[in-house]
């Protein structure tokens, strides 16, 4: 039997299961990755077993934040996104063999951007200012803590020989360092990137792809 770790960028994973899988309820989110997990243990013909899933995220936001469209302050603590995400992680909690691993957003640097799609639409001229609108606007927040947590958790699963294989979900390429680490010390180091494109350079530091994630329509693909 595999014994295998996997490991879940949790922003990732719940961007791609959005556009894979639509928007469902906290309970069913839970439940749909738990069993997006095990389909890559059930599924390994050479027999395989969970050690554990590792899910990697930040807490929500609690705080007001600018709107330079609407000229106030945004309460994020009051938002649907924070309702959801905090119910997500209670959900996650009571999911058989889960373990959380959560960093923190860096709050003092929030601030809302223009989306990238508006902002050509703007300079090619099909939008003006005028027209903005506040879905025309995102949060930009960056994440504190989680790609060292990742690091260390595959670093210290490989030196301590506690899994035969890691299976990391995610599409960034920050995990190369420890993944070179994990490969030296014998671990078979699958990556599943759900579909998303990843870069030419990384195939070189894994062991393979493997994705549980059904084909999208091409249009469709974010």
């Amino acid at each position: 039997m595999i014994k295998t770790a996997i490991l879940v960028d949790g922003a990732f994973y719940r961007k791609r299961a959005y556009t894979l899988f639509g928007d469902i309820s906290p309970a069913e989110r839970a439940k749909e990755l738990s069993a997006y997990c095990h389909r890559h243990i059930k599924d390994e013909k050479e027999g395989a077993c969970l050690y554990r899933v590792f899910y990697y995220d930040c807490p929500p936001m609690n705080k007001q934040v600018y709107h330079p469209l609407l000229k106030r302050a945004i309460n994020l603590g009051q938002s649907e996104d924070y309702v959801w995400a905090n119910d997500f992680f209670k959900e996650l909690k009571h999911q058989r063999k889960f373990a959380l691993r959560l960093g923190r957003l860096a709050e003092e640097q929030a601030h809302f951007n223009i989306k990238p799609d508006v902002m050509k639409k703007i300079l090619s001229g099909v939008k003006t200012i005028d027209e903005l609108e506040e879905k025309d606007f995102s949060l930009s927040v960056t994440q504190k803590g989680v790609d060292m947590r990742i690091g260390v958790d595959i670093s210290s699963l490989s030196f301590k020989k506690q899994v035969d294989r890691i299976i990391l979900i995610s599409g960034d390429s920050d995990f190369v360092p420890a993944a070179k680490n994990a490969r030296r010390e014998g671990i078979d180091f699958i990556l599943d990137p759900m579909r998303s494109p990843i870069r030419d350079d990384l195939y070189e530091h894994i062991d393979g792809i493997r994705t549980k994630a059904p084909k999208l329509e091409k249009q469709n693909v974010t």
